[in-house]
């Protein structure tokens, strides 16, 4: 046999055993599909909407008490229900037969079914459904507020996530994730596009208290490590607390670039005034826009200027420039 006849062969081969392949393939994975409709369709068709029984009054007065059913309209439940129209004469009717309600507190449905001298009852009741025909069904997603670094699993399920997902996100948070922005958590895997919008407004994470934080805190900021962590508390003791955020910019190399990384992640909160006009001289001197040679400085102005006459930017003449209108922005007593 001649080499191109053997080449030609094994080609048309290789190609027949390409095509099986792939038709195998497909063929399993529309029997998986065929498979997965049926087993759905079993369970809607097993799991009814309502279940129904048919008794007669005194079968179904134990009945209705034992189901935890309360009695409608001032009727009586051991009755035999000679007068369906009496007893249930304020409950709605349904497919127009008279004496017919709804029990209030449980799903159930009881219509009155002459049987002789004697008045039946039929009683519909929500069905248990299966746990597959529960997965099955849709859920409802809901919107409010929440923080995705510290909302349970559960209510992510409310929010509109499947269990897989919310466990997802979760993981995440235990393996040490935080999302410090809404478009961190656009940015997970498990949340579409469609749902990011739709929950984009409802996203509450709240900012970090520069005057609460911790050095920990200031280190899980971007772009701020141990270094400038110290520094951020050291900068808060020195001025008695942050009067604005752009504080920050006063440590020494925390540039702009540095403060607009973070801007949109910090806040202010409430700290104690400056008690400019009555601290002592070497307590003036530890402020940074004050200093020990500028202290002095201050405390004669203190002393040659009555209260109602003091203001803070007076003391241009006194400090570095810039400082007193830096200082003007803080809290001062």
């Amino acid at each position: 046999m001649k080499k191109s006849e053997s080449d030609s062969r094994f080609s048309l081969s290789f190609k027949v055993g390409a095509i099986a392949l792939v038709c195998l393939i497909i063929g399993f994975q529309t029997a998986l599909f065929v498979r997965q409709a049926a087993v759905s369709a079993v369970a809607a068709h097993r799991d009814r909407p309502d279940t129904v029984y048919v008794v007669d009054s005194a079968l179904a007065a134990e009945l209705l008490h034992g189901a935890g059913f309360i009695e409608m309209g001032g009727g009586d439940a051991t009755s035999d229900y000679s007068d369906a129209t009496s007893d249930y004469s304020g409950a709605p009717t349904v497919n127009g037969g008279p004496g017919a309600g709804r029990a209030p507190g449980r799903a159930g449905v009881i219509t009155g079914a002459a049987h002789g001298n004697r008045m039946g009852v039929v009683i519909r009741r929500e069905s248990q459904h299966t746990p597959m025909a529960q997965a099955m069904a849709p859920r409802r997603a809901e919107s409010f507020r929440f923080n995705p670094n510290t909302v349970s699993v559960e209510d992510l399920v409310r929010l509109g996530f499947s269990r897989r997902q919310a466990e997802s996100i979760d993981a995440y948070r235990q393996k040490g994730g935080r999302y410090r922005r809404p478009s961190d958590f656009a940015k997970s895997y498990v949340v579409a596009d469609s749902v990011y919008e739709r929950l984009r407004p409802f996203i509450d994470i709240p900012r970090l208290d520069i005057n609460a934080a911790d050095s920990a805190a200031f280190d899980d900021l971007p772009g701020i490590g141990p270094y400038f962590a110290a520094r951020m508390v050291q900068m808060r003791s020195r001025l008695h607390g942050y009067s604005f955020p752009e504080q920050l910019m006063d440590i020494y190399n925390f540039d702009e670039e540095r403060y607009n990384a973070l801007s949109d992640l910090i806040t202010v909160g409430p700290a104690p005034a400056y008690q400019l006009w009555t601290l002592p001289e070497d307590s003036l001197a530890m402020h940074p826009y004050i200093g020990r040679q500028s202290a002095h400085g201050v405390l004669i102005y203190r002393q040659n200027t009555p209260p109602e006459r003091r203001s803070v930017l007076d003391l241009k003449s006194v400090l570095r420039p810039g400082m007193a209108e830096k200082l003007s922005r803080c809290r001062i007593e």
